[in-house]
């Protein structure tokens, strides 16, 4: 690879590293071709962008960013795998599925709306990461509740007065 082409590989990385505010860092070495096929299968149908990188023209377009990625410069040894997601959690949830079958991709870190996180052992903790939709949903049915409470109350204690007022009416 020429150094002309090296330069433009690391620009479009800095671009979907810039894009993208949700970024995972896996190993997916030692999955045979099939395997590979299944998981790159599973990432389109979720919406997963998944690409493997040289370490080193990542570790390039991560300084050449505008983000902080604090420690993840550090995980780039080895097979690397870049996804990019526009959901916060679908690649966790992709992995912890994905490793029903098959002991591949591990976790080397990952970069969501500005958090780290470095290391397989976060994976549980990325799983359980609410998605935007999934917190306005949680807010409208907290805001939702009271207003529930107090028609449902008014409701109920307006057929009581009725019944009060009928049984008194008919004596």
């Amino acid at each position: 690879m020429t150094r002309e082409e090296k330069a433009v590989v690391i620009e479009d990385l800095t671009a979907q590293l810039a894009e993208n505010a949700n970024i995972y860092l896996a190993d997916i070495s030692g999955l045979d071709a099939t395997t590979t096929s299944n998981l790159r299968r599973a990432c389109f149908k979720a919406n997963i962008k998944l690409a493997v990188v040289k370490n080193t023209l990542l570790a390039k377009a991560m300084e050449a960013s505008d983000k902080e990625f604090g420690e993840l410069p550090e995980v780039l040894k080895g097979n690397t795998s870049l996804m990019l997601s526009e959901t916060g959690n679908a690649p966790a949830k992709l992995i912890k599925n994905f490793r029903k079958k098959s002991d591949r991709p591990l976790l080397k870190g990952a970069f969501i709306e500005e958090a780290v996180y470095v290391g397989d052992e976060n994976l549980e903790a990325l799983v359980n990461i609410k998605s935007k939709e999934e917190v306005i949903g949680d807010i409208i049915g907290l805001l939702q509740s009271p207003a529930k409470n107090v028609i449902s109350g008014l409701k109920s204690g307006g057929g009581k007065l009725a019944g009060i007022l009928k049984t008194l009416s008919e004596k």
